[in-house]
């Protein structure tokens, strides 16, 4: 008996289940502004995105024992390092994202092209729906926690919701600085969250605080050092560096902090999540997906 405890909590720590999809930074760069945190002026430093990327990628596919896989980037096309805002995976399915603007909406068919050629199933909403991936759609359980307003529409991830037969909490997005539900929510492995209450509407807290009683509040200086936008595998939670208060209440609830610098790709709006999409989620399979058709017929529903 105890060693089968002992090698659930090895499996849990290592994260050997998880596969994630990353892209190297060789061409990002702040080119545009379409968050508040984006200013031309702002350059990026190259090198140091670079050391800042590598060292997250290590940590990941190396202590955490994720299976890194690595999509090529492509030229005029910087923010295709921040893959989580690709689309949304369900089993073999691939739920692409349709961006709201035109300087990301160029990365879609790269996106759809990368996963049809890895034999992935590709989903499109009407075309009419704007939706950016696990940007704002984030996995808490059963449930999925849904962001709308700035990037995302509401009638856009309730229609994944129903398509992957799951329940949405819809939240709505009050502040600009935090444009995507993953800039100001965190699923936590043991079913509650992390989350910056300044980022949504009243009606968005309440809901929040009615479902997760006991969700971690992030503090606004470490909210906007994107405390929120961690990566959570098994009990392994890597965050922003500098985020004291957030790293504490974590490693009290058990869980094991890995603190990472990406102060690069905060220039662009961007933390550690953002750079990272979940290939393998548990519990989700091809077959529930709630179709009525086949998958290539949703692309004009």
């Amino acid at each position: 008996m105890k060693t089968g405890l002992f090698e659930e909590i090895r499996t849990a720590l290592r994260g050997s289940e998880t596969r994630i999809l990353m892209c190297p930074p060789y061409h990002f760069d702040v080119r545009y502004e379409i968050n508040p945190w984006m200013d031309t002026r702002n350059r990026v430093d190259r090198k140091e995105a670079w050391k800042q990327w590598k060292a997250l990628y290590h940590l990941l596919g190396g202590e955490i024992g994720a299976k890194v896989e690595l999509v090529v980037p492509v030229a005029g096309l910087p923010d295709c390092v921040f893959t989580a805002n690709a689309g949304l995976l369900a089993g073999d399915t691939f739920i692409a994202s349709s961006f709201r603007y035109p300087e990301r909406a160029r990365e879609e068919l790269h996106w759809q092209s990368w996963f049809e050629s890895k034999g992935y199933r590709v989903v499109r909403l009407p075309p009419d729906l704007r939706f950016e991936g696990e940007g704002d759609l984030l996995a808490a359980g059963d449930l999925l926690l849904a962001g709308y307003t700035f990037r995302s529409d509401r009638e856009a991830v309730e229609r994944v919701g129903r398509l992957l037969r799951k329940e949405v909490l819809a939240l709505e997005l009050a502040d600009p600085w935090f444009y995507h539900l993953d800039t100001c929510a965190c699923p936590l492995a043991d079913g509650s969250i992390l989350y910056y209450p300044g980022a949504f509407t009243e009606e968005g807290r309440a809901l929040i605080e009615d479902r997760f009683p006991d969700a971690i509040k992030v503090p606004e200086e470490e909210a906007r050092r994107f405390a929120c936008n961690s990566v959570v595998i098994g009990r392994h939670v890597v965050i922003s560096a500098d985020c004291p208060v957030v790293g504490s209440e974590l490693r009290a609830r058990g869980y094991k902090v890995h603190e990472v610098d990406v102060s690069e790709f905060l220039k662009a709006g961007g933390g550690p999540k953002c750079l990272v999409l979940i290939l393998e989620r548990k519990g989700v399979r091809a077959e529930q997906l709630d179709t009525g058709r086949p998958l290539r017929a949703m692309r004009a529903a």
